[in-house]
């Protein structure tokens, strides 16, 4: 997202689409979110790359704690896209449950 350590990769090849929201529960992991299977709506934002050699930059960038995989956004207006999400698959002892699904209001 905007304003956090890894929109730098997107700067490189990425255009910003809007903020949209994905089905799953969101955890808190520290440093960083995890989108998880579960209940629940979380926001973040939808982003169209427009360089191919950028996705495997952010697979490498996510690290094996995290799985890509096709879902549907719902953008703010209501549209619905196809796009790819990171959904995490690593240890969760310390991971803190976000209810409200929104990183950013932490």
């Amino acid at each position: 997202m905007r304003g956090y350590g890894r929109q730098r990769l997107l700067a490189r090849g990425a255009t910003f689409l809007g903020k949209g929201s994905v089905a799953g529960r969101l955890l808190n992991l520290g440093r960083y979110p995890g989108l998880v299977a579960g209940a629940g709506r979380v926001t973040g934002e939808l982003y169209r790359l427009d360089d191919p050699e950028l996705l495997p930059v952010l697979d490498r960038e996510e690290g094996y704690n995290f799985q890509r995989s096709i879902t549907i956004v719902t953008l703010a207006g209501g549209r619905r896209a196809r796009a790819w999400v990171y959904r995490y698959c690593g240890p969760r002892e310390r991971a803190v449950p976000v209810p409200h699904g929104d990183y950013r209001r932490i």
